[in-house]
């Protein structure tokens, strides 16, 4: 099917190109969101007319979303999920999910934004490209924790923590606790080599 793009669409045209598409992703997306039209003597009659408006519509729209995209560089969402010590989350992080995030942060995003593959499955740190303008995009740090602790760990250092959640472990002094086994274990040690080797025989004794 051909048809008339009526903005950028990534991998397939700007702003009044005619492309051929399949039937099916012009009808099920591309037509219905108002990405396009079909390719005809009306329709193309129709956007040489509008083509100016168009192109200064799409020139206002993208200069607001160059400016949203200053303010939401660098930002760096966190996320809270239950996960294994390899780091597998017990479920996934979709696009919903971040749009959700982002919004809280302070800014306006809907889901069909944020540019993903498939979902997030994994602790971490994912970089994930939301599309603001066919033309404008900005990436955004999708931080993916079992805490709020770790999600801050993982951002100073840029590695996933994983590994058991061990609430009892001071941090601090790793090495303090094997240290202080070891001191109390001696004495005992030395009170059992210097102990009478004569009281191992006291049975026999009483029994001549």
């Amino acid at each position: 099917m051909e048809i008339i793009l009526l903005e950028r669409v990534e991998k397939l045209g700007q702003m009044g190109d005619v492309v051929k598409v399949k039937p099916g992703y012009a009808r099920n997306f591309l037509l219905p969101q108002g990405k396009a039209l079909r390719a005809n003597k009306l329709n193309l009659e129709k956007f040489e007319t509008e083509k100016t408006q168009r192109e200064a519509d799409n020139l206002s729209r993208r200069s607001d979303a160059e400016t949203e995209a200053g303010k939401m560089e660098g930002l760096a969402v966190s996320m809270v999920r239950a996960a294994s010590e390899m780091g597998q989350l017990f479920g996934s992080v979709t696009s919903r999910d971040i749009a959700t995030a982002v919004t809280e942060a302070g800014f306006t995003l809907d889901r069909s934004q944020v540019v993903m593959d498939k979902s997030i499955k994994t602790l971490g740190l994912h970089d994930t490209r939301v599309r603001l303008h066919p033309e404008v995009a900005v990436t955004v740090v999708v931080n993916v924790a079992r805490s709020l602790d770790e999600a801050e760990t993982q951002l100073k250092t840029g590695v996933a923590v994983t590994g058991m959640i061990d609430d009892d472990e001071d941090d601090r002094f790793p090495d303090s606790a094997p240290q202080e086994t070891a001191a109390d274990e001696a004495p005992a040690e030395e009170a059992a080599s210097e102990e009478p080797a004569g009281e191992d025989v006291a049975p026999d004794e009483a029994a001549a």
